[in-house]
C-alpha cells in the first residue's frame, strides 16, 4: 500500500514543479517586454531584457527547492528566506501586470495575473503537499509495524473498538527510520510516525537519549 502512496507523491511533486516552470516560462515574455520598454528588436537593451526574468526565477526556484528539502526534516527557514521568496514572487507579478494596469484593460490584467498567481499558490502548496503525503506513508508504516496478537486456540480475544499504538511501537518506528544524518526533532518524529504533537516531544527525547554516551 505504501508504494502507491509514494508513487502518487512523486507524481504530485512532478506535476506541481512542471506547472511552476510553465508559469515562469509564460511570464518570461511579459517581463522581457516590460524591461525592453519598446527598444528595437535585437538591440542591446532588447537582448539584455531577456535576462531579467531568468534572474528572478532562478532565485525563486532555488528557494522553493531548499524549502521542500528542509521541510522533510522539520527545519524552519529564517525570515530572510521567506522575504526573498515573496519579493521574487511579487516582482514577477508586478512586472507581468504593469502594462495591463497601465492600459486599463481588465482582460489583460486577468490574463497576465493568472500565471504568476498560479506560481504563488503552487509555491506554497508543493511543500505542504509533499509533507502530508510523507505523513500518509509514515502512518501506513506505523500501522503495519503494530504487533499482531496471535488468537488463543480456546477462546478468541475480544476486539477493541479503538486500538491505540503504544509508546514503544512509535519509538520502534522512529528508531527504524532514523539515519545518522537526521536531526531528531519532534517535527521529524511526527512526520515518520504520524503521532500526536505531545507524544512527539517525548519520542524525540527518548531517541536523542539513546545516542548520548
Amino acid at each position: 500500500m505504501s508504494e502507491p502512496i509514494e508513487r502518487v507523491a512523486v507524481q504530485v511533486d512532478r506535476l506541481c514543479w512542471t506547472g511552476i516552470l510553465l508559469g515562469l516560462a509564460f511570464t518570461m515574455t511579459n517581463v522581457q517586454q516590460f524591461a525592453a520598454a519598446g527598444s528595437p528588436v535585437w538591440s542591446l537593451a532588447w537582448s539584455a531584457a531577456w535576462l531579467l526574468d531568468p534572474m528572478v526565477s532562478l532565485v525563486l526556484l532555488a528557494i522553493l527547492r531548499a524549502e521542500q528539502v528542509t521541510a522533510r526534516h522539520g527545519v524552519r527557514m529564517g525570515g530572510w528566506v521567506r522575504a526573498a521568496k515573496w519579493f521574487t514572487l511579487g516582482a514577477t507579478y508586478v512586472m507581468n501586470t504593469w502594462s495591463a494596469y497601465a492600459a486599463g484593460s481588465a482582460a489583460l490584467v486577468v490574463l497576465h495575473s493568472v500565471p504568476p498567481l498560479v506560481v504563488f499558490v503552487a509555491a506554497e502548496a508543493v511543500t505542504d503537499l509533499r509533507d502530508k503525503l510523507g505523513s500518509a506513508v509514515a502512518a501506513y508504516t506505523a500501522v503495519q509495524a503494530e504487533p499482531q496478537a496471535s488468537p488463543s486456540p480456546r477462546r478468541e480475544a475480544p476486539k477493541r473498538a479503538n486500538p491505540r499504538t503504544s509508546f514503544d511501537d512509535y519509538l520502534a518506528v522512529a528508531r527504524a527510520a532514523r539515519t545518522p544524518d537526521v536531526a531528531v526533532t519532534p517535527a521529524w518524529v511526527r512526520e515518520v510516525t504520524a503521532c500526536s504533537r505531545g507524544l512527539s516531544s517525548r519520542l524525540a527525547a527518548a531517541l536523542n537519549a539513546e545516542v548520548k554516551p
